[in-house]
């Protein structure tokens, strides 16, 4: 993952090392800002990050990470949320600890990617954790009817930047008072790696990965249940299956509602984000863009006009890619290798996506506008149908 701390001044975090290092002007400093203790067996490791300025006050880095005793090995001792502050513009310092959640069965979907949303509040995305292999971890969060309490896992955190439950401090939270239900922003999520926030409506949307189908794009409204594990994909490819009647609500707070998009042959989806600038033409300003896995692809996706839904062309009008035919025309480039990350740059607005696969940071630019860097042209226009 990546964070902006300014114009050409880029954080990004190494997964397996707990580095955090920093890119001026497309060189990297030789010394990271900070080194942490991670697990990184599978998909642990260093995970999230997010970058808060504060106008005469603190520069905060949030970091989401599996954290361990000893250095970069070993069984992590928890899933932890950190706020550090930027001190003397060099170093990450002050940690504290915000949100502490657990690492078990593990070692997969962790999830870990975090924001900070319009509301200024912290937002982070967690796994299942393979609850799967400990049915004690199959709780009220994963749609479990008669299963333990929520322990931190299968849902969208939310917090204040000092880690309190958001509204107050009477621990009142959307679904529950109870600690942590009281910090949970949506639950029944089987594993993302995907959070971001629509620069128009504030809406929160997500991509969520599937077990060997039914890859998911949501948009994330408040108490949102995502339905794992009693389900993935659309509600009524369930025959038999009532979303009213057959998942937890937590005493009718929680609600169910269908993803935007599918991928019926899984893509493994990951980043999302919207280019809120037309630096990439007129016709992309606040599209969705959806980094993937499977074809290092980045998939656009136009939004309709109160921004609740996709706009999608025959095949894909019902919302569903039956096969990989399908995506054809919303795809937006490809062999980027495994993407884990699509920022905006705040400076020259273009998209900056983070390869894990390919060990490198590319600048998506229009063609012919690369101006030395590290550029992955586009075409210049979409495609557009011509109108009777």
């Amino acid at each position: 993952g990546m964070a902006f701390l300014g114009p050409n001044d880029i954080l990004v975090i190494e997964k397996e090392k707990g580095t955090v290092q920093r890119i001026i002007n497309g060189k990297m400093l030789p010394e990271p800002l900070l080194d942490v203790n991670v697990g990184k067996v599978s998909e642990r490791g260093l995970l999230g990050i997010a970058v808060s300025k504060h106008e005469n006050g603190p520069t905060y880095v949030f970091l989401f990470y599996s954290e361990t005793l000893v250095k970069d090995g070993g069984n992590p001792v928890g899933n932890r949320l950190y706020r550090y502050e930027l001190m003397n513009n060099n170093t990450l310092a002050n940690p504290k600890l915000l949100l502490d959640l657990p690492t078990t069965p593990g070692p997969s979907h962790n999830g870990g990617v975090v924001r900070i949303g319009p509301d200024n509040n912290v937002y982070v995305v967690v796994g299942d954790l393979n609850y799967i292999r400990n049915k004690r971890a199959y709780t009220l969060a994963q749609n479990a009817v008669d299963g333990p309490p929520p322990d931190g896992r299968g849902g969208i955190f939310r917090v204040t930047q000092n880690g309190e439950v958001v509204g107050g401090g009477n621990g009142v939270g959307l679904l529950g008072n109870e600690d942590p239900l009281n910090k949970y922003y949506a639950y029944g999520i089987r594993n993302s790696f995907g959070i971001g926030f629509d620069p128009v409506t504030g809406n929160l949307w997500e991509t969520e990965n599937g077990p060997n189908l039914g890859d998911e794009i949501n948009l994330v409204e408040p108490r949102f249940n995502g339905g794992w594990k009693e389900l993935m994909g659309m509600a009524a490819d369930h025959k038999g299956f009532d979303p009213n009647n057959d998942l937890v609500d937590f005493g009718g707070k929680g609600k169910y509602s269908d993803p935007e998009f599918e991928w019926i042959d899984t893509v493994a989806p990951t980043a999302i984000t919207f280019l809120n600038s037309d630096k990439l033409g007129m016709q992309y300003e606040n599209d969705i863009f959806v980094g993937s896995v499977k074809g290092g692809r980045i998939f656009n996706f136009d939004l309709n006009d109160n921004r609740t839904e996709l706009v999608l062309d025959n095949p894909l009008d019902d919302k569903v890619a039956d096969t990989n035919d399908e995506l054809k025309d919303i795809t937006f480039a490809n062999d980027l290798g495994t993407i884990t990350d699509i920022e905006v740059g705040p400076a020259d607005g273009y998209l900056y996506v983070v390869s894990f696969g390919n060990g490198a940071i590319y600048r998506i630019v229009p063609s012919g506008d690369s101006n030395g860097t590290n550029g992955v042209s586009i075409p210049e226009e979409k495609d557009e149908e011509e109108e009777d």
